[in-house]
């Protein structure tokens, strides 16, 4: 399909524009792989009442951990509401300030010994407003590329903010690992995580700064001006659960295949290694490290493959996939041996980069740009709270009762199925015109039918 002369900027232009939506993606997973490995490690010591098992601890804060996900799909619909209707570029910078702030409180925090219940009661509180203001960011980072890119490299462009996930991860990593390997356990324990909270300080500002160097796209501008023009403007989320509730549902249950294996790859082997491979903090942090870089590069890859054979191949591959990891990842886990358990979270991660790369141009194609921000938050956000936000609970739940790691991997199959079904149901995307998708959608809203999601001509 041909693309319209404003659906892409300049060569030099897109990779600015691809660089400010990495480098607020940095900033918020920085935060947020800090918040998921302090909760591994730290939390369940500091912020609970101690019991006899230390299991106890580990899973109150993976129930926290939980909490703010829950703020993530209000967070998402406020600021791809108002990103809709007055640009992508605002409420980015504006969700990125609340999340620095609030990871920077966290690291003040006394601890449980302390102040007592206010401590857990506080972090809940900080959490849900670090998870109201991450739910705006994905979405605008996703479209801020999406939509300056050409249409036929939409997968590989628009897969870069997805980079900015293990790119952040890469920066907590190095601070968490130059931390624990130079502070005994008492003093990381005592002070040495709370740095690397109040680093996201610099991080932010960085990311902010970039960020004050782009505009929103031509295609955005062309739609504010049509929905400024109308004299009755409808809600965009219900406009979006109105004509585009299949595709929406279809943009949640493709999600369940990468945010589980994700979580339970990156966030509870965490856990699974310390407990269960009685490996030390640094040792994990230096094999996470090395599977993150890798991770860095396979998605823009995975990417790139779906702008070649399509969006749905991919997928498809990388949703079967994840039902065998569990099979195989965790006991090359058990062996104990460093090689084998890197080769294990690089083979998850490069399985979860199959799902999660494509995921991007795939929603950004599925929905019209005036009502976009709101839609691809909703799909992003709303999947977590079932998916990833309890996986990492879920999975030690499930350790802790059978002692075993196969009911995870079993799990892990559950969550795969959804994936398939889901994206089995939608039709193919590859080089849409997002044009075409604003034309499409405008003609159906007024004749009063519903986005189709499987094969036809409609594209949106």
């Amino acid at each position: 399909m041909s693309s319209h002369p404003s659906s892409a900027t300049t060569p030099s232009g897109l990779k600015r524009v691809v660089a400010a939506a990495m480098a607020g993606t940095v900033a918020e997973w920085y935060e947020f792989f800090l918040y998921g490995t302090a909760s591994a490690l730290v939390f369940g010591q500091l912020f609970f009442r101690q019991t006899d098992s230390p299991v106890d601890g580990i899973i109150a804060a993976f129930a926290l951990y939980a909490v703010g996900f829950l703020a993530r799909p209000l967070g998402g619909l406020v600021f791809g509401h108002y990103g809709d209707k007055f640009g992508r570029k605002r409420l980015l910078q504006l969700s990125l300030v609340v999340v620095g702030i609030t990871t920077f409180l966290m690291g003040c925090l006394p601890g449980f010994d302390s102040i007592g219940y206010a401590a857990p009661v506080l972090l809940v509180l900080l959490r849900l407003i670090q998870g109201f203001a991450f739910g705006g960011e994905w979405g605008g980072a996703i479209l801020l590329v999406s939509e300056h890119c050409p249409d036929n490299r939409r997968g590989f462009w628009a897969s870069w903010p997805q980079a900015g996930v293990p790119a952040g991860n890469l920066v907590a990593t190095v601070a968490l690992l130059l931390l624990s390997s130079n502070l005994s356990e008492e003093q990381f324990l005592a002070w040495g995580w709370r740095v690397t909270f109040w680093f996201s300080a610099v991080v932010v500002l960085i990311g902010y700064w970039i960020r004050t160097s782009v505009d929103d796209a031509p295609i955005f501008k062309e739609a504010q001006a049509r929905q400024a023009q109308k004299a009755e403007q409808q809600l965009g989320v219900v406009e979006v659960l109105r004509h585009h509730w299949r595709a929406v549902l279809v943009g949640i249950g493709a999600r369940f295949a990468e945010n589980i294996l994700y979580y339970t790859v990156v966030t509870f082997s965490i856990t699974y290694l310390k407990l269960v491979v009685h490996k030390d903090t640094s040792q994990i942090l230096l094999l996470m490290f090395g599977a993150h870089l890798l991770h860095f590069f396979m998605i823009p890859l995975m990417g790139y493959l779906s702008d070649l054979v399509g969006r749905k191949p991919v997928y498809l591959t990388g949703a079967v996939l994840t039902a065998f990891w569990g099979f195989v990842g965790f006991p090359m886990m058990d062996t104990g041996n460093n090689w084998l358990i890197m080769a294990a979270i690089t083979l998850g991660l490069a399985i979860e980069s199959m799902t999660y790369a494509p995921y991007s141009a795939l929603m950004a194609e599925l929905f019209p740009t005036h009502v976009r921000y709101t839609a691809l938050s909703l799909c992003y956000q709303v999947a977590p709270i079932f998916a990833g936000s309890l996986a990492p609970l879920i999975a030690i739940s499930l350790l802790n009762e059978f002692h075993s790691s196969t009911p995870i991997a079993w799990y892990l199959v559950g969550a795969a199925l959804i994936s398939i079904v889901a994206v089995g149901l939608t039709r193919e995307t590859r080089g849409t015109s997002l044009h075409q998708v604003d034309a499409e959608a405008a003609a159906r809203i007024a004749a009063g039918q519903a986005a189709p999601v499987r094969q036809g001509s409609s594209l949106a």
